[in-house]
């Protein structure tokens, strides 16, 4: 298992101030977001249970499954859901150089840009560095090209294979708070932890009053 938190540590919120990290806000509001989709059958699965439960979430797209996967793209829009850059092909920003990083995000983005079929589709020019890795340079380059980099306050670990469904499931119920940003992925690395985890988060902080809304 890795040594990266659940919970992200307020001295790592406080290292990188110009990253959200979670939303201040005194409402009973939860922010889930989705990562590496879109997939065939995962990506369409987890809208449906999102859809019973009237919830709103981001979902961090690869430029390179949106381009093959175009029509799960625009499920995820279809939803009334926001959607975020996560590179084109999934990039390591530390062993990756800062010029090459920003032409990867931009490859992305201009693949999402052009799937794009509802033309009043706003798009948010939100950013998720795969692994959470980013260097200062790449990130200031993203913040100079206006996105929005949106990293996370509770980690799922759902596609931590170390991490059985149940612990998984305990990850987001004990650390979760107003205004917390939540990792899940739209994977099938993910999809057994997160299959049996979402139903029972939306579920159980549904019934605690909490609405589930995207990040704009």
């Amino acid at each position: 298992m890795t040594l990266v938190p659940v919970k992200t540590p307020l001295l790592i919120k406080k290292l990188f101030p110009n990253y959200i990290w979670d939303v201040s806000t005194s409402k009973k509001v939860i922010y889930l977001t989705f990562d590496d989709g879109p997939t065939p059958h995962i990506t369409n699965w987890t809208l449906d249970v999102l859809k019973q439960y009237n919830a709103k979430a981001t979902f961090f797209c690869i430029g390179n499954n949106v381009d093959k996967h175009p029509d799960l793209f625009n499920n995820i829009m279809n939803g009334g859901h926001a959607i975020g850059n996560h590179t084109h092909n999934h990039l390591k920003g530390w062993k990756t150089n800062t010029k090459e990083y920003l032409k990867n995000v931009i490859e992305a983005q201009a693949v999402i840009n052009n799937n794009i079929w509802d033309l009043g589709f706003k798009i948010q020019n939100l950013f998720r560095p795969p692994y959470g890795q980013i260097k200062r340079k790449q990130g200031k380059g993203l913040i100079d090209l206006d996105y929005k980099i949106i990293m996370w306050d509770v980690l799922s670990f759902d596609w931590d294979h170390s991490v059985s469904k149940v612990q998984c499931l305990k990850n987001v119920i004990s650390k979760t708070k107003h205004g917390s940003i939540i990792v899940f992925h739209d994977s099938v690395k993910a999809s057994k932890n997160m299959q049996y985890s979402l139903p029972k988060v939306l579920k159980h902080f549904t019934n605690e009053g909490f609405s589930f809304e995207s990040l704009c």
